[in-house]
């Protein structure tokens, strides 16, 4: 890949990064009201990947930028199910009450 001098998209990767970990932190502290949160972070791991394997199969960016994707996205997609699991009978019963959906 050709070295790119874009600072803009860094520095607003970085607030939407940041804006992330708060929203994170309230799951941290409330975690019965986290499931909407947690999803869309979950999708957001499964989207950012499939959308790499778009640019790599097209040949926008090579299989070794793929390196990134372990650390940054796959060993997320373990935690974040386990807590939607764990999670989802505490939030359907205090939002959805006692009808099972």
């Amino acid at each position: 890949m050709p070295q790119q001098n874009h600072p803009q998209i860094f520095m607003t990767l970085g607030m939407v990064l940041g804006l992330y970990g708060l929203l994170y932190l309230d799951v941290a502290l409330r975690s019965a009201e986290g499931l909407p949160i947690a999803a869309v972070g979950l999708v957001g791991k499964i989207l950012g990947p499939l959308g790499w394997l778009w640019l790599a199969v097209t040949g926008e960016w090579p299989l070794a930028s793929g390196v990134i994707l372990v650390a940054n996205d796959l060993i997320w997609w373990v935690p974040f199910a386990l807590y939607l699991h764990d999670c989802l009978p505490q939030w359907r019963s205090r939002y959805l009450g006692k009808r099972r959906v």
